[in-house]
Formats: C-alpha cells, sequence, structure tokens
C-alpha cells in the first residue's frame, strides 16, 4: 500500500520541460514550479552558453542560471535529480535525449534548437507514460509547434498579470463633486478627502478630475494629511502640459516625495517629453540625469550589422530620446540662458543619454532616471534597476504596454505591466496612464482608426 501510494504521488507531479526563452525571461525560473519536476534539455545549455558573453539583458541571464544550477548540482551529475530548493520544491535534471518514435526535425523538415528541445519533450513522454509532461516556453510558435507534436505547451505565467485592461491608470473622474469642496481647493489648495468624496479612502497618490457641471479642479490624494491637494498646470523648463493627464504626469515627476513614477500612453501622448522636462528642471537636486531606453534591434537582428562603430551602431535606437531634447531646446533662442544650460548639461555629462545596458551594475545614487520604453523590460530587468536606486534617486518608466517590440514579452508579461500591477497605492509610487494623443491630429488620427 505504502509503495502504490508512493507511485501515486509521483506520477501526480508534471515534468516541466523548459524552452531558452523562459531562462532568458528569468533566470530564476526552475524554482516557480512548486513541488513539480522541471527538465532542463541539453539543448538549452548550448543555446545558453552561445549567449554568455555580452552586457545584454540575456547573457546576465544566461550568465546567471548557469552558475545557479552548477551551485545547485554541486557533486551531483546533471543527469541525476536534483532538488531545486528545498522540501517545497521538486527536482530538476538535464536531458540529453533528442531522439523519439516521433522525429520533431525530420516532422518540420529542419534541423534547429527549437526542433531538438521539441524532441526531448517527446523522448521524456515516452520515458514517463503516466506522467504529465509539459513544454513551457515564451515562444508562440513553439509552443503551437508542440501542440501540433501531440504535447501540451504553456507560456510561462510567472510575472503576468491576469487583465490588462483593468489595469491601474491612476486617474478618476468623479462628477457631482459640491462646489463648496471645489471651491475649497481653489482657496487653500486642499480639502480632507471625506468632505470631496463620498467612498472609501483613495490610493496614495491617485490623481482627481472632479466635476460639478462646468466647474472643475485637478486634484490628488496625499496619504499622509488625508487631504486632496490641488493640481496645478505649471511648466517644466518650457513644456506646458496640454491636458489634466499631461499635469498629473508632471506633477507625479515634479514632487521630491515620489522617488517612483510610471507613465503608460500610446506614441505622441508626451510621456518622454514631461520626463525630460521636468528631470532638467529639477537639475539642481541630483547629479546627473540619465535618459536610457533598452535597445531591441530592428526586424530582431543584432545591432552588429549595422555599419560603423559602437556609437554609429547605437545612434539610431537613441535618436528618438535626442529629438525630445531638442524640442525641449527649441522652446528658447540660442542667446537664452536655458539653451545653454542644456548644451552645458550635455557637455559636462550632467545629463547622459544612453542604452539602458550601460548603466547594469552602476550605482543610481543622487541621480534622476527615465528609463524610455520600459515596455520591452522583463519584470526581473524591472526590479534589478529598482534595486539599483541609491540615495536621492527619482526612477521614472515610460512606455506602451501594446507596443512591444520582443518575441518574448506580451502585454500582461512585460516589466511596465508588471510593475504597474504590483507596486500601486505606495506612497512613494505614482500612475498616469495618458490617453489624449497631443503631438499632432495627424498621429492621433493614425492611432485611433489605424
Amino acid at each position: 500500500m505504502a509503495k502504490s501510494a508512493a507511485k501515486k504521488a509521483v506520477s501526480a507531479k508534471k515534468i516541466f520541460v523548459l524552452d531558452t526563452s523562459v531562462i532568458i525571461y528569468d533566470h530564476t525560473a526552475i524554482k516557480h514550479f512548486q513541488e513539480h519536476d522541471v527538465v532542463i534539455p541539453i539543448t538549452v545549455l548550448e543555446e545558453l552558453d552561445n549567449f554568455k558573453k555580452g552586457n545584454d539583458t540575456k547573457n546576465f541571464a544566461a550568465r546567471e542560471f548557469t552558475r545557479y544550477i552548477d551551485k545547485l548540482s554541486g557533486n551531483n551529475t546533471l543527469q541525476d535529480w536534483t532538488p531545486i530548493n528545498g522540501r517545497s520544491h521538486g527536482v530538476f535534471k538535464i536531458d540529453m535525449h533528442q531522439k523519439s518514435k516521433v522525429d520533431a526535425e525530420v516532422v518540420f523538415g529542419e534541423r534547429k534548437a527549437d526542433h531538438r528541445i521539441l524532441n526531448t519533450a517527446l523522448s521524456l513522454s515516452e520515458e514517463y507514460p503516466d506522467r504529465k509532461i509539459i513544454m513551457v516556453t515564451k515562444d508562440i510558435n513553439l509552443r503551437i509547434k508542440a501542440k501540433s507534436l501531440g504535447l501540451t505547451a504553456e507560456d510561462y505565467e510567472t510575472g503576468k498579470i491576469k487583465h490588462v485592461d483593468e489595469l491601474y491608470t491612476g486617474i478618476t473622474t468623479v462628477d457631482k463633486v459640491t462646489i463648496d469642496a471645489i471651491d475649497a481647493i481653489y482657496e487653500s489648495g486642499g480639502v480632507a478627502v471625506n468632505v470631496a468624496l463620498k467612498r472609501n479612502k483613495p490610493m496614495s497618490n491617485h490623481f482627481y478630475i472632479l466635476k460639478n457641471n462646468q466647474k472643475s479642479v485637478l486634484a490628488t490624494y496625499d496619504a499622509e494629511t488625508s487631504t486632496l491637494r490641488r493640481v496645478h498646470k505649471t511648466a517644466a523648463f518650457g513644456i506646458m502640459p496640454k491636458n489634466a493627464e499631461q499635469a498629473f504626469a508632471l506633477d507625479a515627476i515634479m514632487n521630491p516625495n515620489i522617488r517612483l513614477v510610471t507613465i503608460q500612453g500610446v506614441a505622441g501622448t508626451g510621456k518622454t517629453l514631461l520626463s525630460l522636462a521636468g528631470a532638467i528642471e529639477q537639475r539642481r537636486n541630483y547629479h546627473q540625469v540619465y535618459l536610457a531606453r533598452p535597445i531591441v534591434p530592428l526586424s530582431n537582428k543584432d545591432i552588429g550589422y549595422l555599419p560603423g562603430d559602437v556609437n554609429s551602431k547605437l545612434n539610431p535606437y537613441m535618436e528618438p530620446l535626442w529629438d525630445n531634447l531638442k524640442y525641449i531646446k527649441n522652446q528658447f533662442t540660442e542667446k537664452e540662458k536655458e539653451f545653454k544650460q542644456i548644451n552645458d548639461m550635455v557637455e559636462n555629462e550632467k545629463l547622459v543619454v544612453c542604452p539602458l545596458a550601460y548603466i547594469r551594475g552602476r550605482s543610481l545614487s543622487n541621480v534622476f532616471f527615465i528609463v524610455d520604453e520600459a515596455q520591452n523590460l522583463t519584470p526581473h530587468e524591472v526590479k534589478t534597476i529598482i534595486t539599483r536606486a541609491g540615495e536621492n534617486t527619482k526612477i521614472v518608466f515610460t512606455g506602451d504596454v501594446y507596443q512591444i517590440d520582443t518575441p518574448y514579452l506580451d502585454t500582461q508579461s512585460n516589466g511596465l505591466s508588471y510593475l504597474i500591477d504590483k507596486i500601486k497605492d505606495k506612497s512613494i509610487y505614482a500612475h498616469v496612464t495618458l490617453q489624449k494623443g497631443e503631438r499632432s491630429e495627424l498621429a492621433n488620427l493614425a492611432n485611433e482608426l489605424l
């Protein structure tokens, strides 16, 4: 009876076969399958070996994962089932088998890494007929191929939010607010939250458009004082907010008590421009201003194919950031001091525009740090950036969760969505979703209809 019970317990445990894309997305992935077992095909190790050199995220993930499994394996061979992380987790091993009755390389007519990984999963299905074998990959095409071969295939769910359509926006419009409450905010700059809102306590730093017929006021909730504070439309280094959403975003950027800001919105809503203008306006409060973005090669090609030296290769990716800086400079004439101040900041490296990979490993102390195109980061990358923050550092993440340029991320699994969903209602955090495009009528038309 005891042997039968033990056999049932083992057969109830699933075996998850991980693709390379999962490791690149989260190098700690094998710890996130609870009591179930994990298999890493040898082909995955081969692919990770090709990624181990370099400063990109995939290179870092490859190195960290190989170090981790080396530490876990100890004196065991990697073909042995090895405990992952204590009794609450299963075991893992590296599987060498690439042959099965159904050969993926024959079925799909090509010898490639993905097909060898599929063969490992097929081989495990034959070796463990009583156990459920599940292929886990961020590559949607590989999932489809696995299913076509009769395998169960899933996306890697850790780090994914459930309902992106319900993602926190940071803004609420409230109608039928009393005239007295609106007048009080105009006259004294704020009002007790229970005077204006007949509801539960708002989230920290949540923004409100309070209305009563034709009269309205912009406000934000200060959790420390339990008041709704008025939000003014004020300019930052020549850039004036053009709508309520932009006023909210700039208020969060300029608020010294808020150390982390996320701004989500489609192209042309002013995310990067407002962040940069706000940072320059506060230049005296920080040692440096960093404006960075992840490098996502065009058509998924490596930047090595581009002509020229390193700077020449990177310029196309950084140009949109320089365009925003030029736009701010053009608010002034060449003779005005503000124009000269921006040039001086760039020349003296007080303002640095760079690829995100260039700041890896650096301590971010006394820095205003803007991360553009944050939707192209993984949750782990976002966490890594934030944990680098030292004293007197402010971080602003901007991006559009519906415009993702990397093949293994989507609206639910990207780092910006994850951050917005997980960290809301914290006293040092604010979020604003920008919906109204201000670039041009033509740009707005494209966003709405195309």
